[in-house]
């Protein structure tokens, strides 16, 4: 039985996929103009929103509806609500909101899920291991990005865990940009802060795993994964971050604030 849902599952995003060739946009935008009531969903569930300037809010959801107008966003086994929608907008938006010109040219689709799912993508409750809140696609899944409903509301309504599981992924895609998924934001940092960057990750890396950081230990299995969850922090409880980090800080505010 197991079987027969993990194919149709399989069967149902390929054919997410094909259309997603052919679809551009995820809800109904006209002549570009952004809903007036963005404003208040967005001071009530993104606290980065909430702390930005009138100005700066105004062109963060420009940078969304920019993001939604690319995107297509799909949920499985659900009906999508306008605030899934712009969740995941926010997410993306986030991690490249002071980039002058930015758009995600590895991502046509985010597939959204009701619930945490397992390696073979199944969701149903009944189904143990279902750990996973994000991933990002590869192989006959690449240019996509599936996401739990619940951890991406998780990520917006816990506000003092310094975790983020969409922003974690919007990273990966990020780090993806030079073709490779590898740790190395080499399309955010400069050449010659690489070294130096990777030899300061590595010693933060050994303190994870000698449970001597507040980092949350799943960054200390790569220099990938480190990437995303220092991101997530970073953008999640930046304060904290850069009084317990400082040097780390000043690299991903290299890398993020441009």
């Amino acid at each position: 039985m197991l079987y027969i849902i993990t194919i149709g599952i399989l069967l149902l995003i390929l054919f997410v996929s094909f259309k997603s060739k052919k679809k551009t946009a995820t809800i109904p935008l006209t002549n570009l103009v952004i809903p007036t009531y963005w404003h208040h969903l967005l001071l009530k569930n993104v606290l980065f929103y909430k702390k930005l300037t009138i100005k700066e809010q105004q062109l963060f959801c420009s940078k969304m509806l920019h993001f939604l107008k690319r995107t297509n966003i799909r949920a499985i086994h659900f009906k999508l609500e306008e605030l899934d929608t712009l969740l995941i907008a926010a997410s993306a938006v986030i991690p490249v909101f002071r980039f002058s010109n930015w758009h995600y040219s590895n991502l046509t689709t985010v597939l959204i899920y009701p619930d945490y799912f397992d390696d073979d993508l199944q969701f149903d409750a009944k189904v143990e291991g279902r750990t996973i809140g994000g991933l990002v696609g590869t192989g006959r899944f690449e240019n996509q990005m599936i996401l739990s409903k619940k951890a991406l509301y998780h990520g917006f309504s816990n506000k003092t865990d310094k975790g983020n599981t969409a922003i974690h992924e919007f990273i990966h895609l990020l780090d993806k940009a030079d073709g490779v998924i590898d740790g190395i934001p080499a399309v955010l940092l400069d050449k010659q802060y690489i070294i130096p960057y990777l030899q300061l990750v590595h010693k933060k890396m050994e303190a994870i795993n000698n449970d001597a950081s507040d980092i949350r230990s799943y960054g200390g299995t790569s220099e990938i994964e480190f990437l995303a969850v220092a991101g997530e922090y970073f953008f999640e409880r930046p304060k904290l971050f850069k009084r317990k980090h400082p040097e780390l800080y000043k690299m991903l505010e290299a890398c993020f604030i441009k």
